[in-house]
């Protein structure tokens, strides 16, 4: 048994390592434009229109929307990490040598998860600390806080995978993100609270999985959410299992490997 670990353990810090490389070589590119994008954000529906708006939840609007606004963060750098960077390593065929290799594939879907996850954060304390330019927020609870973070980027790190797998150009690998993760975090709760809504939307939103994550961070930031926070991690540590397992079968069955 620790004669196999070994190895996997080795070939686990050299993916995850890799995976960092990959994107603080190219920071201005990977790391640069998601701060850029938020400072716009604060400007604009913080200090712009947050104005005119007044107070939501009990607070400013400028600090009720920098919580969503970290996570939709997250949520964009975790995903396209990961679907970006093993897309190519399909479309370089070296995704071959890995899987010929004595590599478990949970190692290999640990590791891509983990760069992903790894990026998602990072890009969140870049944003928290440009947030600090902008608003005073004090963290309600750092447990809840961490968890739902992780949590949430291991989720689209996961959700990255699984599009990279059935993905057979660059250009598959843009549909979901423009289609379904665009829509779903702008309806998601980061700029009002559903509470704003009618009856019928409120119910509706709550189909909405990134509302569930929003509100979660947005509790463990500010104390307050428009869900049921037991809920919504439970929701989400069923979710990261689910695409794990998921997303080791289908390394396993070999599925969408070839170009």
């Amino acid at each position: 048994m620790s004669g196999e670990l070994h190895p996997n353990l080795i070939a686990l810090q050299t993916i995850v390592q890799r995976e960092i490389r990959r994107y603080t070589r190219i920071w201005p590119q990977t790391l640069l434009p998601p701060a850029i994008t938020m400072v716009l954000y604060f400007v604009i529906f913080g200090s712009l229109i947050g104005a005119r708006i007044g107070d939501m939840g009990g607070f400013s609007y400028m600090d009720y929307i920098v919580p969503g606004l970290i996570m939709m963060s997250v949520i964009t750098n975790s995903y396209s990490n990961v679907v970006s960077s093993f897309f190519s390593t399909k479309f370089q065929r070296s995704i071959e040598e890995l899987l010929v290799s004595p590599v478990s594939p949970h190692v290999i879907v640990i590791g891509f998860a983990l760069g992903g996850i790894t990026r998602g954060l990072a890009v969140a304390v870049i944003v928290t600390l440009l947030s600090m330019f902008f608003t005073d927020l004090q963290v309600h609870h750092l447990g809840v806080t961490v968890l739902v973070i992780t949590l949430t980027a291991s989720i689209f790190a996961l959700g990255g995978f699984i599009n990279a797998v059935f993905a057979r150009n660059f250009d598959d690998i843009s549909i979901i993100p423009t289609f379904v993760l665009t829509p779903l975090t702008y309806l998601g709760g980061v700029f009002y609270s559903i509470n704003l809504l009618s009856p019928f939307w409120q119910t509706l939103s709550l189909a909405n999985p990134v509302l569930h994550m929003v509100n979660a961070f947005r509790y463990g930031i500010l104390g307050v959410s428009d869900i049921r926070i037991g809920v919504a991690i439970s929701f989400m540590l069923v979710a990261v299992i689910a695409l794990y397992l998921v997303s080791v079968g289908l390394l396993k069955s070999g599925r969408g490997m070839r170009q």
